[in-house]
């Protein structure tokens, strides 16, 4: 079947496979060059931007729809997933509609979204477009374009919660390659943040934890002394996401 009659018998049939009115929307985060991006899809009909999404199958759960989807739009498994908030308003649908298929379609119908952040690491992704679109990309999150429906709302609302879960879980063990110096994990917070940290009190921090494995190797190529390499103990890295941690930034 080609793409153009697999797209139409989608439009047609989809209901038959997955739930009407209940869809799922992705905002991947990926950290790269000191700076925070999002992947973006690009759709077919009209060359609209939107976030990666699908919808839920009769036969699976909600997570594990956002599982799926994730797995393929950036081809890796085991991500950091966060259901975040749910989108139902009424009007969220109107006006950046997309004119991808007759009226009649299901896909037409008013449909409440599940949203998703994920944390991945930037250089393990493959992205991957989906049925209904052409290019699948990253963003710098600063110069995201106007996308359809709601989506933009969902990535300013994903990157608030984050923000969020800063205070009570450690953060960068899915952003970042697996070896780090202390400055590039401090930028990673200060990007996500939106502010600057102190040098001393965020190391001293990070420290405190107990998560962080100093190595004897240091990062070569700068221009200044070399900082040493660090990486996360995933045992106690893991024990932290689930117990969280006391205090904030």
């Amino acid at each position: 079947m080609d793409a153009d009659k697999q797209l139409q018998d989608f439009f047609l049939r989809g209901d038959q496979i997955y739930m009407p009115h209940l869809s799922v929307d992705c905002v991947i985060f990926g950290f790269h060059d000191n700076h925070l991006k999002v992947l973006l899809l690009k759709w077919k009909k009209g060359g609209q931007w939107c976030l990666p999404g699908g919808f839920v199958k009769y036969a699976e759960s909600v997570d594990d729809s956002a599982v799926r989807i994730l797995k393929e739009r950036t081809g890796i498994d085991n991500i950091f997933l966060q259901q975040f908030h749910t989108f139902g308003d009424p009007k969220r649908e109107k006006g950046k509609s997309l004119k991808v298929a007759e009226k009649k379609s299901w896909i037409h119908k008013r449909f409440v979204s599940v949203g998703y952040y994920a944390l991945v690491e930037y250089s393990k992704v493959n992205p991957q477009p989906d049925i209904m679109s052409i290019e699948c990309r990253w963003w710098d999150i600063n110069t995201v374009p106007t996308l359809i429906y709601d989506h933009n709302k969902m990535i300013e609302k994903a990157l608030q919660i984050l923000r969020l879960d800063l205070n009570d879980h450690p953060l960068g063990y899915n952003l970042l390659p697996e070896k780090f110096t202390m400055p590039e994990l401090q930028r990673l917070y200060e990007t996500i943040l939106d502010e600057e940290l102190d040098r001393r009190n965020f190391q001293k921090r990070m420290l405190g934890l107990g998560i962080l494995e100093r190595l004897k190797e240091r990062k070569t190529g700068g221009a200044h002394k070399a900082p040493y390499l660090y990486r996360f103990d995933k045992k106690k890295y893991d024990k932290a996401m689930k117990q969280g941690l006391s205090g904030g930034w």
